[in-house]
């Protein structure tokens, strides 16, 4: 009897020792990089009433908390403008930890489906010529594994990396070449976190709570089918994914995602902007948000993409957002991955450089329809973004189409007029409305001065026909 209590006292006496230990989150780690000029959050686990201490090297001034009743603790300290590398030290009863090599920065999370995470290892092009030079100490990587979980988690597994030719492999090619362009124009090191689950809805990565609390999008939800390849139900990629990082500070998100709600399209919008507003929400920081339009791709279903696309464009009417435009990038209309993902990256970073550095970035937006005005038998369209002029890298203009009040599309001329586009169909003497690369497949080859393509479009708002694609 008496081996038996020495024996549970020993047990609970390591059980405690252990339980009080000071833990981190793996986010906070050594080779990370902090949001600089910012108040940034630690957090972690320790034993209740204890105090925990943190000081880092750029200034030595110490920020201390005590562990609550439930085993955590938070505090905020303050980051100085970029550089590095710095300690910083965190103690705790007798439990010290020292994080070495902690660069402050630029923090962007990187998320979406498979477009954001190809990678090198997945055929992205152009990254293999960067493998022999992408050696940047200022350029560090954070991989979130793929993980679904009913309910939010406090943490997840995953190791900042130095940007080499090891990483890079595996890392998302967006993302790298988004951080590249920033790195290099800013001079400041740049932290990317990665999370991104191949073939997911939107759905998975916006709170559960949110979309059931929405008649419109349980319902949308409710319509989607489970698939082999990952999950479709509310929440399950956000609770495992994207709730254990949102106390990590960052300046802004990148998102590259849609193509698994082609079947749903008529509520995208709503859905996207509703997944910023909540991620804003729980990182308590209106931060940037800047996506991409998905590609032109056979999808099966006739327009679903162009009405995805449509979508997509309505919500760079949400504040702190922007679209990056890429059908000039598309090997293939049966590719659903564009293996260019360095223009994508690039044209990204214009936008966080141009709106969230306030750099001097000419020509980062892509021409957008404004308005199509009847002349004769002509129509006059104009756009946003097009004070440069619009050019063509063809003899004829291709991608429009017009059609009168009684809808009859028809394939259309058209000649450019510096910022305006004339468009006509001589078998039509008033066309009304016109569509510019608005099918699931049809490129157009009209492009800003700059050299960013124009954004698809229709003036109409008819039913369109979302039926199976003949063969």
């Amino acid at each position: 009897m008496r081996k038996i209590v020495c024996t549970f006292l020993l047990g609970l006496f390591v059980s405690l020792q252990v339980f009080s230990q000071l833990r981190l989150p793996s986010v906070i780690s050594s080779g990370m990089v902090l949001q600089q000029n910012d108040s940034v959050t630690l957090w972690g686990w320790g034993y209740n009433g204890q105090q925990v201490n943190a000081a880092g090297s750029w200034n030595n001034i110490p920020s201390a908390c005590t562990v609550s009743n439930l085993g955590k603790w938070s505090m905020k300290i303050k980051t100085p403008p970029a550089g590095g590398p710095y300690t910083l030290h965190i103690s705790s009863a007798g439990n010290d930890i020292l994080l070495n090599d902690v660069l402050i920065g630029e923090v962007w999370l990187c998320s979406g489906q498979s477009n954001m995470e190809m990678s090198y290892s997945w055929g992205a092009r152009f990254i293999k010529e960067d493998l022999p030079t992408c050696f940047n100490k200022n350029i560090r990587f954070f991989q979130v594994p793929r993980s679904a979980s009913d309910y939010p988690q406090d943490d997840l597994r995953g190791t900042w990396q130095l940007c080499d030719s090891n990483s890079l492999k595996t890392f998302s090619a967006v993302a790298y070449y988004f951080g590249k362009k920033l790195q290099q124009d800013l001079n400041v090191p740049v932290g990317l976190i990665h999370s991104s689950w191949g073939g997911t809805p939107a759905e998975v990565w916006t709170p559960s709570e949110i979309i059931n609390g929405d008649e419109t999008l349980r319902k949308a939800a409710a319509e989607l089918r489970e698939v082999p390849w990952g999950p479709v139900k509310p929440g399950l990629n956000y609770n495992g994914m994207i709730a254990p990082i949102t106390k990590f500070d960052i300046a802004g998100a990148i998102w590259y995602q849609g193509e698994a709600n082609v079947g749903a399209n008529s509520t995208y919008s709503r859905l996207l902007t509703t997944l910023i507003d909540a991620w804003r929400k729980k990182w308590n920081k209106e931060f940037p948000f800047y996506y991409v339009q998905i590609a032109p791709y056979k999808y099966g279903n006739l327009n679903v993409g162009a009405l995805l696309q449509e979508q997509q464009t309505k919500v760079m009417e949400h504040p702190k957002t922007g679209m990056v435009v890429i059908t000039d990038l598309v090997d293939s209309v049966t590719n659903i991955h564009p293996s260019n993902k360095r223009d994508v990256g690039i044209r990204l970073a214009n936008w966080a450089l141009a709106e969230t550095y306030q750099k001097n970035i000419a020509g980062y937006k892509s021409p957008a329809f404004k308005k199509a005005v009847a002349d004769k038998d002509k129509l006059i369209v104009s756009f946003n973004n097009a004070e440069g002029g619009l050019m063509t890298k063809d003899k004829i203009i291709t991608g429009f189409y017009v059609s009168g009040e009684k809808e009859e599309w028809l394939p259309a001329e058209a000649k450019i007029d510096n910022d305006h586009i004339i468009v006509w169909n001589k078998k039509l003497k008033q066309p009304v409305y016109a569509r510019y690369g608005f099918s699931n497949t049809l490129t157009g080859n009209v492009f800003g001065k700059s050299g960013l393509p124009l954004c698809p479009f229709r003036s109409d708002n008819w039913p369109v026909d979302q039926g199976p694609e003949k063969n």
